[in-house]
């Protein structure tokens, strides 16, 4: 009975035992398993390849953490890496050398550190040809550093002592939708802008500015020109920006003199701070706009006619935010009938 036994499972188990053997789907377990090897070895390779100061991740092997390390140079950096964080250290030069193995990088972080011109290579970022954003704030570059990739689509540069910006240093950007240049000591720009196809975020505020940039991009939606010494504006600058919905120009220098008719009665403007200038008139603007900033400025009247030309049910300002604070006007300036034409404030500071 016992060998009769034996023999009928012997029959039935070992043909299941073999039956991978003949499985056409068996290749995808072996296939399964040796992917996962293949992985791990990578991240081994990956992490054996990390600098020991700088950490990089087993779950995201292509991204290097060096921020916050108190270093005064850029460590070696494999080439698989795309993102790079080197923020928040000590570091004093890039060298044609630093980046040299860099070429897959998308990401570059070297804000917070004591970068200089001179000690930044001519050819340091040749080699990135992928390089989306780069973010050198905070550091004491007098000039933008050359040969910047053309591919960057987000390039910060603020809080430096940059002093001009010439056409060859932005020339060919043509992806370029956010530059941030605030807080430096521009002079000047000339047409450097003019190449920039894809702008859609400039900041230039917290410069040197004596007057508006030739070539603004036509399709830029943000433009902050506060707190430098604009103290006018030329014919007509925001009608070729269609796509341009804010626009900042508080702590100028601007007059009644020096802001030709009509200037902000353009459509499709959402919000305008004109705040801290020498204005003694309500600049016109169009009933589409909601959001105005007045405030800290010389207006002796208040104008209703800045912003309806006649009222009825469709014809009416747009306006949600008025501020006229800080000028030489009172409640009882404002006319009887200004709630017809401003009935969407919700309320009018005076």
């Amino acid at each position: 009975m016992t060998t009769r036994v034996v023999a009928f499972l012997l029959t039935v188990l070992l043909p299941l035992s073999l039956a991978h053997l003949n499985d056409p789907l068996a290749w995808l377990y072996t296939r399964n398993t040796q992917g996962n090897d293949h992985a791990s070895l990578q991240a081994d390779a990956a992490i054996s390849a990390c600098p020991d100061v700088c950490d990089c991740p087993p779950t995201f092997p292509v991204a290097m953490y060096c921020d916050g390390r108190g270093l005064t140079a850029v460590p070696s950096i494999p080439s698989h890496i795309k993102y790079l964080y080197l923020q928040n250290n000590a570091i004093t030069a890039l060298p044609d050398s630093a980046l040299v193995n860099a070429t897959s990088l998308v990401w570059l972080m070297l804000h917070h550190n004591q970068l200089t011109s001179e000690a930044i290579g001519a050819k340091a970022f040749l080699k990135l040809e992928a390089l989306e954003r780069l973010y050198l704030q905070h550091n004491s570059l007098t000039s933008i550093p050359a040969n910047l990739p053309r591919t960057l689509k987000d390039l910060r540069m603020n809080h430096n002592k940059i002093e001009k910006v010439a056409v060859a240093d932005l020339e060919g950007m043509d992806q370029l939708s956010l530059l941030y240049l605030h807080d430096n000591a521009i002079t000047d720009m000339g047409t450097s802008l003019k190449a920039l196809k894809s702008l859609m975020v400039l900041d230039i505020s917290s410069n040197q500015l004596t007057k508006v940039p030739d070539s603004l991009p036509e399709q830029v939606h943000q433009l902050y020109m506060d707190h430098n010494s604009i103290d006018s504006l030329p014919e007509s600058f925001l009608t070729s920006l269609t796509q341009l919905q804010y626009v900042r120009l508080a702590h100028n220098q601007l007059t009644d003199q020096g802001v030709p008719a009509n200037t902000f009665n353009v459509s499709g403007l959402v919000e305008l701070d004109l705040s801290f200038n020498r204005l003694e008139r309500i600049p016109t603007v169009s009933t589409s706009l909601q959001h105005l900033y007045l405030q800290a400025n010389r207006i002796k009247e208040f104008t209703l006619g800045s912003f309806c030309v006649f009222t009825d049910v469709t014809n009416f300002s747009r306006l949600q935010t008025l501020r006229l604070d800080g000028n030489e006007i009172g409640m009882e300036d404002i006319p009887a009938d200004s709630s017809l034409c401003l009935r969407s404030a919700s309320a009018i500071d005076v």
